[in-house]
């Protein structure tokens, strides 16, 4: 079961990336980050952002995750790290990014961090048939009949 969330999680994050960010030893409310995600690098992704921002020094993290149908939520651990290969850095540039920037790539507040990945907790919700009628009709549901749910190492 962990391997198939952990695929079902990356696809609803490749359509709809957007997770809210928070350090884990911060008392800063999580705030939405846009995740350049690769497919080749599953154990990580990269958040561009600014000097100032509440997690640009990096630490233990957490990402909160909600697909765009609200079918699967994650939970997801790790550690963010400045990233300093120019080359990541370029790899994701684009016009949207850049319109955050004044001076484009060359913005001495720009800042980019990667999020190694360590572990996630994943939820998918696929409501069997008798889950759907006692909801419907106030009946009791048991958590099994609500989908899927476990601990999964990235």
């Amino acid at each position: 079961m962990s391997h198939e969330l952990r695929e079902q999680m990356w696809k609803a994050m490749a359509h709809s990336p957007i997770v809210m960010l928070a350090l884990n030893d911060s008392k800063e409310h999580s705030e939405p980050m846009y995740a350049q995600l690769d497919k080749d690098a599953n154990s990580a992704f990269w958040f561009y952002t600014k000097q100032t921002n509440r997690c640009a020094q990096g630490g233990a993290a957490m990402a909160q995750f909600s697909s765009k149908d609200h079918t699967l939520f994650a939970c997801i651990s790790g550690t963010l790290i400045e990233e300093s290969n120019s080359d990541i850095i370029d790899k994701y540039w684009s016009k949207h990014v850049a319109a955050w920037y004044k001076e484009g790539r060359s913005d001495p507040a720009l800042k980019m961090m990667r999020f190694e990945l360590k572990n996630a907790e994943v939820w998918h919700a696929d409501p069997d048939f008798s889950a759907m009628v006692n909801l419907t009709f106030g009946g009791k549901v048991k958590p099994g009949e609500m989908g899927e749910h476990d601990k999964v190492v990235l």
